[in-house]
């Protein structure tokens, strides 16, 4: 049975109001496309304000820039997507049964705040369906509650970008907020890698989080592996 899966993606194009340009990190993006094409799910992208999608430079730049970004980014179809995405208000929760944040530093200021994003995925994950986000794609699920008033990382084993990993990136004076102590604030049972970088995914009943790029693939696979028990 195909599936629909709705990818999130960030509007945000540099770092507060820095000159420092940031985006979506391209290949956590079409590395889970691929691997969800590959498997037969319909797929949507939505992002915070509806609109463009900004990409960030890292990502487009050696060895990040890999045969699935390339492929992309030669697809005229597929930067379509990104070039005018829908808003959170033109999406039904009820067409889709799994959510997927993507990443980039951009997410950590338009995604944490986002009622529309709360509001999709409180509904998809109160009727059973599949919450999943890797790298900084977690700061997706910082503020959003349950029906009951609880946040829905609450007691809950999940993963992400780590400080550790933040301050390597020679970045952790530039971003707004710890998203791993923020996490761990909210009651979330945090887990990481046992070093920086290498791919590292935790599922937790229908929630699925990946640490870093490099946990694309792999978070998108314990996605459809839930999809197919469901």
């Amino acid at each position: 049975m195909n599936r629909h899966i709705l990818h999130v993606v960030t509007n945000t194009a540099h770092f507060g109001n820095s000159a420092h340009p940031t985006g979506l990190w391209l290949s956590e993006l079409t590395h889970a496309w691929d691997v969800f094409a590959a498997s037969g799910h319909e797929q949507r992208i939505v992002s915070p304000k509806g609109g463009r999608v900004p990409l960030d430079p890292r990502s487009l730049k050696w060895p990040m820039r890999d045969a699935s970004a390339k492929a992309w980014l030669a697809d005229p179809a597929k930067m379509a997507l990104l070039s005018s995405t829908p808003s959170p208000a033109d999406i039904n929760p009820g067409d889709y049964d799994a959510i997927y944040f993507t990443g980039g530093h951009g997410v950590m200021w338009d995604f944490p705040d986002n009622k529309g994003l709360q509001s999709i995925t409180r509904a998809l994950w109160e009727k059973g369906g599949v919450v999943s986000a890797v790298c900084h794609g977690y700061c997706g699920l910082l503020n959003t509650r349950l029906a009951d008033g609880s946040f829905l990382v609450r007691g809950r084993k999940i993963t992400g970008f780590s400080w550790t990993e933040e301050r390597l990136a020679g970045v952790a004076r530039e971003i707004p907020y710890n998203a791993e102590a923020q996490m761990k604030a909210r009651g979330a049972i945090y887990e990481k890698a046992p070093l920086p970088f290498m791919s590292h995914v935790v599922k937790d009943g229908k929630l699925v989080t990946g640490q870093n790029p490099f946990s694309a693939r792999a978070t998108a696979r314990k996605v459809v592996a839930l999809l197919k028990g469901s």
